[in-house]
């Protein structure tokens, strides 16, 4: 399963899912973390760039190409939240400022 959770430089987890510079894929098998890969999104400058739309159609996108099945985040919009929802992909709250910790959380939780 791949679980998407913005991050920051230090591991911590961004608090702005639509505006965060970076998003960390990871790879959890068997209830633990097999890979992490963490992708400059830059989705901090491209969010005032065109419509909200075409924002959207960016982070939906990325989670195709990266086959994310759950995202693990501190806030997130209406907009998004009914995006991903039509898409299926569940949004667990982050309980851990830790990004690692955060997801390894959500994988038990589920």
């Amino acid at each position: 399963m791949n679980i998407a959770i913005p991050v920051t430089s230090d591991g911590q987890v961004e608090p702005r899912w639509g505006r965060a510079p970076m998003v960390a894929v990871a790879t959890v098998d068997a209830g633990r973390i097999t890979d992490w890969v963490v992708h400059q999104v830059g989705w901090d400058v491209a969010h005032d760039q065109g419509t909200e739309g075409s924002h959207h159609a960016r982070i939906v996108r990325f989670l195709r190409e990266n086959a994310v099945e759950a995202v693990v985040v501190d806030h997130m919009g209406q907009g998004m939240l009914h995006t991903l929802g039509k898409m299926g992909i569940p949004v667990i709250p982050a309980r851990a400022a830790d990004a690692r910790e955060a997801v390894g959380q959500a994988v038990t939780t589920r």
